[in-house]
Formats: C-alpha cells, structure tokens, sequence
C-alpha cells in the first residue's frame, strides 16, 4: 500500500512573509469548499488573465474573498489546484473578510472586465429590434 504524503500547513505568518513578485503565496479557500489553502502562484503571475497586479493585491494575504466574488470559471479553478502548496493552520479565529479586503475586491471589480451596463442595454434593444422587425416582415 502506498504511504499517504502528508500536506505541509502553514500559518498565516509564514503566508505573510511570500508578498513579493519573485515569491508570491496567496490564501484561498473557506469551510464551504475544503478550508482555506496557500497556493504559490509566483510562477503564475505573468499567466493571470487579469494581470499580476490583481494577485500582488492580496499577496501573503488571504485572496479567498476576492477570488469568490470575482466568479471564477471550473477551469480557473483547476488551474489554481497546480499552484497549491498546503492547507493553512486553523488558528481558531474566523477567517472574515476585512474592509480592507472588501474594498480592494470592489476597486479590482470597477476597474473593468464583463459588460458594462450600457453594452448590455445596446445588445437587449438590439434584440428587441430584431425580433420586432422580423415580425413586421411576416
């Protein structure tokens, strides 16, 4: 039978001291989905499709927050599971999110990405219009 390999764990200190672009480590996770998880995303950050800057964010910090409201795909998901290093030490504080955190999530989330509001109106009135005058026709 194989020998379990055990997974390293870390504090959130030890996170703390990877905020660096050459050595970046992020927390993600939470009690819903597993528990939180470091991920040594410093080979990554170049890949990120919303850039470095938004992981060097949180970097050495918990992302968890940031990286649910943001509404990652399955396969962002995946991706983040090559990156994982260990589980972070349950400290028996309540891992919630920070203002600091919050406020950052909204920044990354105003800066851009999806459609805008306006976009969204035009493609709807687009529509309306086509089935509109494709009915006038018949």
């Amino acid at each position: 039978m194989a020998e379990k390999k055990e997974v390293p764990v870390y504090t959130a200190e030890d996170v703390a001291k990877h905020d660096k672009e050459s050595d970046c480590w992020l927390i993600i996770g939470n009690e819903s989905n597993g528990g939180p998880k470091v991920y040594d995303v410093t080979k990554y950050l170049d890949d990120h499709p919303g850039g470095a800057e938004v992981m060097m964010e949180f970097a050495g910090k918990d992302a968890d927050s940031m990286f649910e409201d943001i509404g990652h795909s399955k396969e962002a998901r995946t991706t983040m599971s090559q990156y994982f290093i260990g589980n972070l030490k349950d400290d028996g504080k309540s891992s919630k999110t920070t203002p600091t955190a919050t406020k950052k999530v909204t920044e990354i989330k105003s800066k851009g990405g999806g459609l805008s509001p306006v976009a969204i109106i035009a493609v709807l009135i687009a529509i309306v219009l086509g089935v509109y005058f494709s009915q006038q026709q018949k």
